[in-house]
């Protein structure tokens, strides 16, 4: 197992540059989620950090080799794409144990690494069939299983369960979960998943347009975003973004355009007149409180009911346990919980509070 550290890193295809001077410390043993929607560069990074793109310009250490000019095979990394790439012509048994023969890794090591990781991935009855014969999950648990067998320093997983149906999803993400808090293998993991990212990962690393926005603990993305990119991309469903101005007399409260106010639990000082973005989260909203919105429509799943409402002119989002038995068109009360409300600034998108 080993450390990480990206330094300064940058990546340029010609004169579009995609990673903009990204830095990362990735302890020994920590699982590290890289998030962010398409076209971020999270996966241009997980591909520098494997030697399957070429760095411009900053460093990357891998434990403490510096490995900017390593080739892949010798930076003792085992990645996991979103394609299985299994051979459809080998057995699993000789699809987990092939890097280990191209290796010249004497036979018995090879059967017993992958009889090891076989039982780590509940795959024993499966060896002697081929990639054909399996269902999806099992197809990436003989890839994971590859990875394995490899012993490697660093995990490195590349959207892995994209394939996948959402039920299948769950599961392997509990799976791959528990293999890494069995194993400590330090493990870089690429999804545009926010909910993989929020349920898997130690720390979560949020990427927009090749800048890392913020990095922390799920619940710290989730309690405290630093800016409205993050507030927006962590939490599910989105937190709801309400524009207005503060005022501070003769107590601090929000104003939208149209004249609701909500409250704030405090305002930042000189903020009088402050154009400002209001944001609470959908499960953050009470029935009951001084709010009056107006329901547009009723969504029951279960053991939530969603609420989509018009305050004033704009729309929010409630998430409530509670049955709710309005119906579009009534009006609903509504409470914001002060101690999760967010502000941000409406120039700038940072947060103020």
């Amino acid at each position: 197992m080993a450390s990480v550290d990206v330094v300064d890193v940058k990546k340029s295809y010609g004169a579009q540059k995609v990673i903009h001077g990204v830095s990362i410390n990735i302890e020994d043993g920590e699982f590290v989620t890289l998030v962010g929607p398409s076209g971020c560069g999270k996966s241009t990074l997980l591909r520098m950090i494997a030697g399957l793109e070429p760095i411009t310009e900053g460093t990357l250490k891998i434990g403490d080799r510096l490995v900017n000019d390593l080739p892949p095979r010798d930076r003792d990394i085992a990645m996991v794409f979103q394609s299985y790439a299994l051979y459809p012509h080998k057995t699993v048994a000789e699809n987990m144990g092939f890097a280990l023969k191209i290796r010249k890794t004497p036979k018995a090591e090879i059967d017993e690494r992958v009889k090891r990781a076989a039982e780590i991935l509940d795959l024993g009855p499966y060896l002697a069939r081929y990639p054909r014969q399996l269902s999806g999950g099992q197809r990436q648990r003989v890839a994971m299983g590859r990875a394995i067998v490899r012993a490697p320093q660093v995990f490195l997983f590349d959207e892995p369960l994209s394939n996948l149906d959402a039920k299948l999803r769950v599961q392997m993400r509990a799976e791959i979960k528990e293999l890494h808090q069995r194993l400590k293998t330090t493990t870089i993991y690429v999804t545009h998943d926010q909910i993989e990212a929020m349920t898997m990962a130690d720390r979560i690393v949020v990427l927009h347009d090749g800048i890392i926005e913020q990095i922390g603990s799920p619940l710290q993305l989730y309690d405290r975003p630093a800016n409205l990119f993050v507030a927006g991309f962590i939490g599910s469903p989105a937190m709801n973004f309400i524009k207005g101005r503060l005022e501070t007399s003769p107590a601090p409260r929000f104003v939208t355009d149209d004249g609701v106010e909500l409250p704030v639990p405090s305002a930042p000082a000189g903020s009088e007149g402050r154009r400002v973005v209001y944001g609470i989260r959908p499960e953050h909203f009470s029935l009951g409180g001084n709010l009056q919105a107006r329901i547009t429509v009723v969504e029951p799943t279960g053991a939530e009911t969603q609420v989509f409402a018009q305050l004033g002119e704009q729309r929010v989002l409630g998430v409530f346990r509670e049955r709710v038995t309005a119906g579009s068109g009534e009006t609903l009360a509504l409470q914001p919980d002060l101690a999760a409300v967010h502000l941000f600034d409406a120039e700038t998108g940072l947060r103020l509070n």
